[in-house]
């Protein structure tokens, strides 16, 4: 039985992913902080034996080995993912995301764990001029402090494989959506209409075009490209063939909520420094592999809406 561990284990996506592990019958351990986890999320989790749980900062922690030995794979999930406001703290991306991914990688090569799950982001893109964005596509200029954090993360992940022998699969994913949704456009808007269901404020004029993928094909599309490339180095995009404006999901989340607020946009075509308003990844490469997500984008908002819905404690 393998023997994995997941950083970020109380987060939106890891959570997901540790209740996918376990139900593959893996031996998990978690490692979380909850500066941005929840501890809910690990509820079914703690229910199951093969589940272990530590609570360490990695950016702080000097005895992160300690935590390592005896595992076979590490998922490295842990990471500051707010983009939006990364210019009120400039430190933090450097820390969470470029630091922490040191200090793991460090940690899992002096433990003897030889084979890293990285989970990157598309952002790393820019705003690219080639549209579907390729794995391979020239990096443009970085737009945000988390793509650059995140790019500077995947260096440091591709110099530990080629001078440590360290495998690993990195993962650029679009924005992800579904149960435990609990950062991002689909959170912000239900909040605001949970208060005031007459009026909705959008940032930017609306025409902004991304991809979002559920976190369900996003798990099984890691597996596929876990199990089915077996290079030094595997990249692989994450996302779904096809945009949706943001105006195309509001009418989504309204439909959803039954309601017809008044919106008002503002007059730019993004909503923040950093915010690329056209955001479509090309996923030839790992649909060559036999992957296919299930769900529309029309469907992972929706999932989200009701599963803010029946969770009103997130708010």
């Amino acid at each position: 039985m393998d023997k994995v561990i997941v950083t970020g284990c109380a987060g939106f996506i890891g959570s997901n992913l540790v209740d996918h592990l376990l139900k593959k019958g893996k031996q998990v351990q978690g490692i979380d902080n909850f500066k941005t986890g929840r501890i809910e999320f690990l509820d079914e989790a703690f229910s199951n034996p093969n589940f272990k749980f530590k609570n360490v900062d990695l950016f702080t922690n000097n005895n992160l080995v300690d935590s390592f030995q005896g595992y076979d794979i590490l998922y490295h999930f842990a990471a500051n993912a707010d983009i939006r406001f990364g210019y009120q703290n400039p430190r933090k991306d450097l820390e969470q995301n470029t630091i922490v991914t040191h200090n793991v990688l460090e940690a899992a090569r002096l433990a003897g764990i030889n084979k890293i799950v990285f989970a990157s982001t598309g952002s790393i893109y820019g705003e690219s001029k080639i549209i579907p964005t390729p794995e391979n596509s020239p990096f443009p200029i970085q737009t945000s402090l988390y793509g650059a954090s995140k790019l500077a993360a995947e260096g440091l992940i591709q110099a530990y494989s080629e001078t440590f022998g360290i495998q690993a699969w990195i993962f650029r994913f679009v924005s992800i959506l579904g149960p435990r949704y609990s950062h991002g456009h689909v959170y912000d808007f239900y909040k605001q209409l949970l208060v005031n269901p007459k009026l909705l404020k959008v940032l930017g004029d609306g025409s902004q075009r991304k991809s979002y993928l559920h976190v369900n094909d996003c798990l099984m599309g890691i597996d596929i490209g876990i199990d089915k490339s077996d290079e030094k180095i595997n990249i692989f995009n994450l996302g779904i063939d096809g945009t949706c404006s943001i105006k195309d999901s509001i009418n989504w989340i309204t439909k959803s909520l039954r309601i017809n607020p008044r919106i008002e946009f503002e007059n730019k075509d993004r909503g923040w420094v950093g915010d690329n308003p056209h955001i479509h990844l090309d996923i030839d490469k790992l649909s060559k592999l036999g992957w296919q997500p299930k769900n529309s984008i029309e469907q992972s908002v929706v999932d989200t809406v009701k599963f803010l819905e029946k969770n009103h404690w997130l708010q």
